[in-house]
């Protein structure tokens, strides 16, 4: 049994809380390159190359990439074998998280009521998603989630007579509807399968993937570049405003289901994809 203190998971938190939030993953910015090379707008390649040097400047002025700093979302991957030692878990990662967004000067963006509005001025309470896996390992992904791409996320409880078809309707209609309000160029998260909790969760993880990884099951592979062609001819394009990258990928993610039901969830992500991940 390996022991790990509480202490180390805080202290990854903050830090990867100020990282994730000045930092793009380089996937994304080579989706950016690749994206503005193919555009056909020239507004949309001109809001593109402006989006490579936002990130830019964010990196070395350690700046956020955007105002909105997001909720912070913690996937916990915990060893069976390990043994966290000092204190409890979810203590250990809002104090990361409260250390990391007053430390790194960030927005903070959460209420304590979801009517009575008073902020915690915090950044706390994190949402995090623990997975029980085998090994002596704890891994840690930190994805602050914006709230306008984040409003723009659906669920929908398909026939399972539906089928793929309804999928692929439901997804384009989801991202037709969300128009310029995400921020595209986004990340389109689909999760199917499920219960109705399981396919929003899903949907939210399939948005961790690295950009141009494929699913490793081929038929959903090939699902995926049809969504990501159909979604980039709705020509919503860079910032709303047309064009031919109105998403820089879209990742699926599936679960068996009960025979009556087929759930599917879209988790819309900005253009200010980000997250980071540590193993401790």
């Amino acid at each position: 049994m390996r022991e790990v203190h509480v202490r180390e998971i805080s202290q990854a938190l903050r830090r990867m809380a100020v990282e994730a939030n000045t930092e793009l993953g380089q996937d994304v910015l080579d989706a950016f390159a690749r994206c503005q090379a193919a555009e056909e707008s020239p507004t949309g390649r001109d809001i593109l190359d402006q989006l490579r040097e936002n990130a830019r400047i964010a990196r070395e002025e350690k700046l956020p990439l955007c105002q909105d700093t997001g909720f912070a979302v913690v996937f916990v991957e915990l060893g069976q074998d390990v043994h966290l030692t000092g204190g409890d878990l979810y203590e250990a990662v809002n104090d990361g998280v409260r250390r990391g967004y007053q430390e790194g000067y960030l927005r903070k963006s959460i209420v304590a009521d979801p009517l009575r509005r008073k902020n915690t001025g915090d950044n706390t309470p994190a949402v995090v998603h623990v997975k029980l896996v085998p090994g002596e390992h704890v891994k840690l992904t930190f994805a602050p989630k914006g709230g306008g791409s984040e409003n723009m996320s659906g669920i929908a409880m398909l026939r399972p007579a539906d089928g793929v078809e309804g999928v692929k309707r439901f997804v384009l209609d989801r991202v037709s509807q969300a128009g310029p309000n995400p921020c595209p160029p986004t990340v389109v998260g689909v999760g199917i399968g499920g219960t109705f909790e399981v396919a929003a969760y899903l949907s939210k993880l399939a948005l961790l993937r690295p950009l141009g990884q494929r699913h490793p099951d081929p038929y959903y592979a090939a699902l995926e570049d049809e969504l990501l062609t159909a979604v980039n001819r709705l020509g919503i394009g860079p910032a709303g405003l047309g064009g031919t990258t109105t998403s820089l990928d879209v990742h699926v993610e599936v679960h068996p289901c009960h025979i009556a039901s087929l759930p599917v969830a879209v988790n819309i992500q900005c253009h200010s994809a980000r997250h980071k991940e540590v193993e401790l």
